[in-house]
């Protein structure tokens, strides 16, 4: 008797010539976190974005905004703007540096943070003598975030930008490709990302100081000195060699990758779309989404869950949006600045199957799932 596969949320998808990057640093005995796939890795991403940035690979996108809110001089008892509804990994790193996140909420659009709140919440903030060191915006689901708004209002107040594009490779803003709009730029290569080194992240830079002193800090902050000499804290951040092979692999199929991905929210679109009880995040005008996942929009938080739970037991993995920030028990008593978008999105919205990998009857088999439940 044949059984069904699991379907799940995001998987790895392998290209085919990442296996010869990585024997090569098996076979060069390039095992450490530095070597050849490493530059030609950072290389490449570079050239991606254009041939005019500073890219340093790290051990993970959360790494990245760590290094990032270090390299902008976060510290203790400072104050860091953050969108509400994004992973926690976009907020934590700002714990580690003993500053205090304030949470801002969401515009209905893009899904991402707000430009109207943003402004309330720093005109807040320097008449409380607290103006914030730095904003950490988020390209959510791969959706650009409304980066001239944005940036026009960091630039009023001079406040760097932290660009989240750890769901946004291979996004673009009118033209111009995410992880390039903010101050520092930020990039995942998660196993659930669009491309993958397993685990693993970059620090996209305008400024090659930023760049040099990424790297200083993620190899432990060694100084130039015949012994080991250190004059800071440094981490252990810095991406191996192996997984640099994986990536140089990846960076080949990036494009295909995409076109896979934006190609199953038209399936979804064309299937489910027609359906009154579900919608679906439109791009705005000069906006081009990698479509990472794709969301749906239901009426309720009873008809999210019937969703997620017909699937469950075809043995199918979907998700529900991001829970905010601001209503995580981590952080339940920090400031934020709210409209109740992101609460509303969180109970009525659900991701749902986006990999590259997926098969024409794998998302048939979704799309029929969800076209049986009755309308509410």
């Amino acid at each position: 008797m044949l059984t069904k596969t699991k379907i799940y949320l995001s998987s790895p998808h392998m290209g085919g010539t990442e296996r010869s990057f990585v024997e090569e640093a098996f076979n060069t005995n390039w095992i450490a976190p530095l070597g050849p796939n490493v530059d030609g890795f950072e290389n490449d991403i570079n050239n991606y974005l254009g041939g005019n940035k500073h890219v340093a690979a790290l051990s993970s996108g959360t790494a990245s905004i760590h290094l990032a809110l270090e390299l902008l001089n976060v510290t203790r008892g400072d104050e860091v703007l953050c969108q509400s509804f994004t992973f926690s990994a976009s907020a934590n790193p700002i714990m580690y540096l003993g500053a205090t996140p304030v949470f801002i909420d969401s515009e209905k659009e893009t899904w991402n943070m707000s430009p109207e709140l943003l402004e309330i919440a720093i005109k807040d903030r320097i008449e409380k003598y607290k103006k914030p060191k730095a904003i950490i915006a988020v390209h959510l689901y791969g959706m650009p975030y409304k980066a001239k708004e944005i940036n026009a209002i960091a630039e009023k107040y001079n406040i760097p930008v932290v660009e989240d594009s750890a769901e946004a490779f291979g996004s673009y803003y009118f033209n111009q490709p995410c992880s390039t709009l903010g101050t520092l730029g930020i990039l995942s290569f998660n196993g659930n990302k669009i491309i993958t080194t397993s685990g693993g992240g970059a620090l996209v830079a305008a400024n090659e100081d930023y760049k040099k002193r990424a790297i200083f800090l993620s190899t432990q902050a060694r100084d130039n000195a015949p012994h080991y000499e250190h004059s800071t804290v440094g981490y252990n951040y810095r991406m191996s060699n192996v997984l640099a092979g994986i990536g140089r692999g990846q960076m080949q199929v990036l494009d295909e990758r995409v076109n896979a991905r934006r190609k199953n929210f038209e399936f979804y679109k064309e299937n489910l779309g027609k359906l009154e009880h579900i919608e679906f995040l439109e791009e705005p005008n000069g906006f081009y989404s990698n479509r990472w996942i794709t969301c749906i929009l239901t009426p309720s938080f009873e008809m999210r869950e019937k969703i997620r739970l017909e699937l469950l037991k075809d043995d199918i993995e979907s998700r529900p949006l991001w829970k905010p920030m601001h209503v995580q028990p981590v952080f339940k008593n920090k400031l934020h600045f709210s409209n109740g978008t992101s609460e509303d999105l969180f109970d009525r919205g659900l991701c749902l199957p986006s990999g590259s990998n997926l098969t024409l009857n794998e998302l048939e088999r979704i799309s029929n799932i969800i076209s049986k439940i009755p309308n509410p």
